[in-house]
């Protein structure tokens, strides 16, 4: 791991603190997810731990102020605290500024993804247009279609089936007719010719 990742427990230990009060000022961090070692450790990086550093030194400096009675102490620490409050300040906006960027470029790439989706259904919808486009058409052809047929199978109708009124006259047999005249003679029997002669 880098040197400048440490995990809770270093810079607990290197601030004179509990890993408990470490865990405290790590709420107040602005990144959510924290990075792991091999090992699976929660380590900070360099800008976290010199936020973390600002605030531990804050919580101190209050106590120690109260406890100091003499003036060249306090002169003394005022002079380091106040070098050590421009280190922190400049590099408090620093992690503030990298904590930043870092939102912007993940910003930037949700965006890409985002336009991307949005250019995929586009495409999608213009293609469900043409689709349905055709079906529309498709849909007509087979309606044209089915006229079309439904007009021939009428014409093949009219000319298959005769008129009705001649149906009529054809199905009815004429009783003066020669077919009729001719069968009646062969419903006969032969022997009625025998008595009449």
């Amino acid at each position: 791991m880098s040197e400048n990742f440490k995990t809770i427990r270093e810079l607990a230990e290197e601030l004179g603190v509990s890993k408990q009060a470490i865990q405290y000022h790590i709420k107040y961090l602005t990144n959510k997810n924290r990075q792991t070692n091999d090992k699976g450790v929660v380590v900070l990086s360099h800008e976290e731990q010199l936020f973390i550093r600002s605030r531990v030194d804050k919580q101190t400096n209050k106590k120690q102020t109260n406890r100091q009675i003499k003036g060249k102490q306090i002169d003394k620490e005022t002079n380091s605290r106040q070098t050590a409050d421009k280190e922190t300040t400049w590099s408090f906006t620093n992690y503030l500024r990298s904590e930043l960027e870092a939102v912007k470029k993940n910003r930037d790439t949700q965006l890409a993804a985002k336009d991307k989706q949005i250019e995929n259904k586009d495409a999608q919808i213009s293609q469900m247009q043409n689709l349905l486009d055709q079906q529309q058409r498709l849909a007509l052809q087979d309606k044209k279609l089915l006229e079309e047929y439904k007009s021939e199978i009428k014409e093949l109708k009219s000319l298959s089936i005769p008129k009705q009124g001649s149906e009529k006259d054809d199905s009815i047999p004429k009783e003066n007719s020669a077919e009729n005249r001719v069968k009646e003679p062969q419903n006969k029997k032969w022997w009625h010719f025998s008595r009449r002669m």
